[in-house]
């Protein structure tokens, strides 16, 4: 007769320890099933048609992007000869994915608001077409973009370096990607979409802002520019920027939702880095320059420059024998 190991005791006893484990795991899932009186809020999707995939619209940017940009974001060689059929299939295949991701949003918002039938599919292809027709006048604007960005940055080399590397502009494009659908009334896709790049990047565009062409950010992280904020032509704006709404009173989300909550920047105008501008009736007038770390809640006149008080610098004589600054 064999005598088990005490290795093999060992192997037992923790099959033995996974098992009860697995036995209790049950009772939990039904709780999840079958919430407590307590949960005052539960969610789930189930026993309806499926919501829009996350993976598919993160495609749909990188397929828009490949149409805007033709052979920057492709690992085959592109030229002029295989260009034109190249954009055709990639365009076609946008056509279809966007199609499908639409008809589930629009599915999703119907049944979650109780909505007649609004014939989703066949308004699908017609918004992912109008979609597609808009890309030519897309990247004429995101043209002026890229400019703006080179004209004002000595340390860009190239184009190509603000194309590939720069998270403004794929901040901005992403933007401008979902601000079509936001426009066209596409429910969910444009908040995912400017999710991503948020996640990305760290700046944070809601897609129903309204902004103007050569349009900048610079560095970038931390910028917040919310959903009612209007910018117009050739605004630059730096890191840390808050364009934002002031704070609302509990349960004022359904009172100023749709509303004006953010300000309005207007042309020509620069903001610096860590300047917050809040309130739906706040205009930072044309030309003007905000400096860094103001908070401002009122609205600036054109031809205006606004900066903190500069700071008064004290400087103190170490005495002997003191190895280290005490402040």
């Amino acid at each position: 007769m064999t005598v088990p190991s005490l290795k093999s005791k060992e192997i037992k006893r923790d099959t033995e320890t996974v098992t009860r484990f697995y036995e209790t795991i049950p009772t939990t899932v039904q709780r999840l099933l079958v919430p407590s009186e307590d949960d005052t809020l539960s969610f789930e999707h189930v026993d309806i048609t499926p919501i829009a995939s996350q993976d598919s619209v993160i495609e749909i940017i990188q397929q828009a992007r490949r149409l805007i940009f033709p052979g920057y974001f492709i690992q085959t060689r592109m030229d002029s000869i295989n260009l034109g059929s190249f954009l055709c299939q990639e365009a076609m295949a946008l056509f279809n994915r966007l199609s499908q991701q639409i008809v589930l949003s629009i599915q999703h918002e119907c049944l979650r608001l109780d909505m007649p039938c609004s014939k989703c599919l066949e308004s699908s292809h017609k918004t992912a077409f109008q979609f597609i027709q808009s890309l030519p006048d897309l990247k004429t604007i995101l043209a002026g973009d890229i400019d703006a960005a080179f004209a004002g940055d000595p340390a860009a080399k190239s184009y190509d370096e603000i194309i590939f590397s720069y998270p403004g502009l794929f901040a901005i494009t992403v933007y401008r990607v979902a601000h079509l659908l936001f426009e066209l009334d596409i429910p969910l896709l444009p908040r995912i979409m400017t999710e991503h790049a948020h996640n990305l990047t760290g700046i944070d565009i809601h897609p129903g802002a309204q902004i103007g062409e050569s349009f900048v950010i610079d560095h970038g992280t931390g910028v917040v520019i919310g959903e009612t904020t209007i910018i117009g032509k050739h605004v630059r704006i730096y890191q840390g920027v808050t364009l934002g709404a002031l704070s609302l009173p509990k349960q004022a989300g359904n009172k100023f939702r749709g509303k004006k909550r953010h300000p309005t920047i207007e042309d020509n105008v620069i903001i610096y880095s860590s300047a917050t501008i809040l309130g739906g009736s706040t205009t930072i007038g044309a030309r003007s320059v905000i400096g860094g770390n103001v908070w401002i809640t009122k609205s600036v006149p054109p031809d205006t420059k606004v900066m903190l008080e500069e700071p008064r610098l004290i400087f103190q004589k170490k005495p002997k024998g003191i190895q280290h600054e005490d402040f």
